[in-house]
């Protein structure tokens, strides 16, 4: 058996591209890493598996910790992690989830070709710059009160559409149709509620940016077909969360559950894996909140698509209607969901991982997606009835200058992944460190120059956080994912010009 040695953790390869942690000490499951060699070099370089083992011992976590092949060091609990906790005798946890509650990705089609925007890229750059709010603080597409935060909390992409700001087509192709039903709004503080109230439709910063790409490859050309794309087409991408509140939400909910639940803290390895038992006050109450969290970010992901349909039609002189600007689909990567899944059992009843199960039973779940994306597969009802045919799709973003990916849910992922597959490229360095090995006018000029990429930005600094050498290979994420069945390739887009904080 191959073995994989980093910082006196031990992981033995299962099968191509599987590394497990076995079961040891207070580890209630084991942990799996889904990356190739060269992956898991990367992941091992920070505290990323010390993070996953520690996650085993959360209270109620099922079958197995996962790692996705872009997992690196997060608050806690890694980026790139996903753990399933059972919905009765687990708990969740909002460092599980993370502070950018559904920090999540959408990506618009449009009928435009390379050819059409080729010569214009400065012109467009400029406009969606000055028209989509970033960057740190406050601004927004609209400037609410509290009584319409109430509304966006509780009705999500509902309320965008009855206000103007999207169409029904736009619900019927958004997780969730853009609502989660238990959301609590009441649940949210008052100052998570104000820190918000200016910032929806805004990026924000950091990674967080939208992006004008290109079709460059089409993997598997039926469901490229059902999904609208094809060579050559404009796409655009943008990826946010929800701001300051949902940041908020995160920092309230830590702070009451570390005192509530000292006792189970105590007996966790570290203090960042914060969780409240399933059933408790606070369990639902968080859970309340982060619903609500969740529909403010996809209010406010729908109103930056709103502007973009605006600064199309003012910079190519048409609606957005006769562009076809329609929304492809949007996908969250930091939520839990309370989902039902086949549970492998061994003899005893004990939840194992499903290759090594001598039965399965249907379990309702916490599934804690902490930079991770759902990725069911064709079949599943909360599949838009649009792709239900062919699986859900997913979008995984790269770098500035490596690309992004479209692809659909695989038909592993259920038994592999509780349904998950990776969320993007991950980060390879921290952004102190990039700031340091790259200058933010370089990179803006060679992008320019070398790869005909346009970027704007609120800073240089921001640029060079963004560096395209700061991740990891997304191509080789990509292709891990597709050779384990979690999630298959279908189409590959390239960059154009990017906008970001």
């Amino acid at each position: 058996m191959t073995t994989f040695e980093a910082d006196g953790i031990t992981l033995e390869q299962v099968e191509e591209y599987v590394w497990e942690i076995p079961k040891e000490g207070d580890m209630r499951v084991p942990a799996r890493v889904y990356a190739s060699e060269t992956l898991l070099e990367e992941i091992s370089d920070d505290k990323t598996l010390q993070q996953l083992k520690n996650t085993t011992e959360l209270p109620g976590i099922t079958s197995h910790a996962i790692c996705m092949p872009d997992g690196h060091q997060g608050y806690g609990f890694p980026v790139g992690g996903v753990g399933a906790m059972d919905a009765e005798n687990g708990c969740i946890s909002p460092g599980a989830v993370g502070y950018d509650v559904n920090c999540g990705v959408r990506m618009m089609r449009t009928n435009l070709t390379y050819d059409d925007v080729q010569g214009r890229e400065q012109e467009l750059v400029e406009s969606l710059f000055a028209n989509v709010p970033c960057g740190l603080g406050g601004g927004g597409v609209v400037e609410t009160d509290v009584d319409t935060i109430e509304a966006i909390l509780e009705r999500g992409v509902e309320w965008a559409v009855e206000n103007d700001f999207g169409v029904e087509d736009d619900l019927l192709h958004c997780e969730d149709e853009g609502r989660r039903p238990d959301a609590d709004p009441s649940a949210i503080t008052q100052k998570a509620k104000d820190r918000g109230k200016n910032q929806v439709g805004s990026l924000g910063s950091g990674n967080h940016f939208l992006e004008v790409q290109r079709v460059t490859d089409v993997y598997r050309e039926d469901v490229a077909e059902s999904f609208g794309l094809e060579p050559n087409q404009i796409v655009v991408l943008i990826h946010c969360g929800s701001r300051g509140l949902g940041h908020q939400t995160c920092n309230d909910y830590l702070r009451e559950i570390e005192q509530a639940h000292s006792g189970l803290l105590d007996r966790l390895p570290d203090r960042e894996l914060a969780a409240a038992p399933a059933g408790s006050q606070l369990a639902e109450e968080y859970y309340g909140a982060m619903c609500a969290a969740i529909n403010f970010a996809w209010v406010n992901r729908q109103l930056i698509m709103h502007r973009t349909r605006r600064v199309f039609e003012q910079v190519f002189d048409r609606s957005w209607e006769a562009m076809e600007m329609d929304l492809l689909y949007d996908v969250a990567h930091n939520i839990a969901k309370k989902e039902v899944h086949e549970v492998g059992v061994d003899e005893d009843g004990t939840a194992v991982p499903r290759d090594r199960a001598t039965a399965t039973e249907e379990r309702e779940l916490y599934v804690h997606r902490k930079g991770a994306t759902r990725a069911f597969p064709a079949g599943r009802e909360e599949v838009p009835a649009a792709y239900r045919d062919v699986g859900q799709p997913i979008i995984i973003p790269g770098s500035m200058g490596a690309g992004s990916y479209v692809l659909r849910g695989g038909e592993a992922s259920m038994e592999r992944t509780f349904g998950s597959t990776a969320h993007g490229a991950g980060r390879l360095m921290s952004r102190t460190q990039a700031k340091n090995d790259y200058w933010g006018g370089d990179v803006q000029t060679d992008l320019r120059e070398q790869e005909h990429v346009y970027v704007k930005a609120d800073s240089g600094a921001t640029i060079a956080e963004e560096a395209p050498g700061v991740y990891k290979d997304v191509d080789e994420v990509v292709r891990v994912s597709d050779a384990l069945g979690i999630g298959d390739r279908v189409a590959r887009t390239f960059p154009v010009c990017n906008i970001k904080g």
